[in-house]
């Protein structure tokens, strides 16, 4: 899948390692993502696209309108993206 605003990814690297991030925009060869907490919106982390891995999840416009939004939605998509990540899930 490809890296693209809106898209839900994971980290691979980094001290954000295994956390659901939100990419919010894409500035150069750096994917710019947040996490509402450790991230927030309104100061992205560049990060670069190597680092992260894709899900097939996507959030609408209202989720990114504000940090408590994005971190509730990131929260269920990470209950969800850890049941289905356990083996025989």
């Amino acid at each position: 899948m490809e890296i693209v605003p809106g898209r839900v990814a994971k980290s691979l690297a980094g001290r954000d390692k295994g956390q659901l991030l939100l990419v919010i925009g894409l500035q150069g060869n750096r994917a710019l993502v947040c996490d509402g907490k450790e991230r927030p919106l309104n100061r992205p982390k560049p990060k670069n696209p190597r680092h992260l891995e894709t899900t097939p999840f996507t959030l609408p416009d209202e989720a990114a309108r504000s940090d408590k939004a994005l971190r509730r939605a990131l929260g269920s998509i990470q209950s969800i993206y850890a049941a289905s990540d356990k083996p025989g899930g």
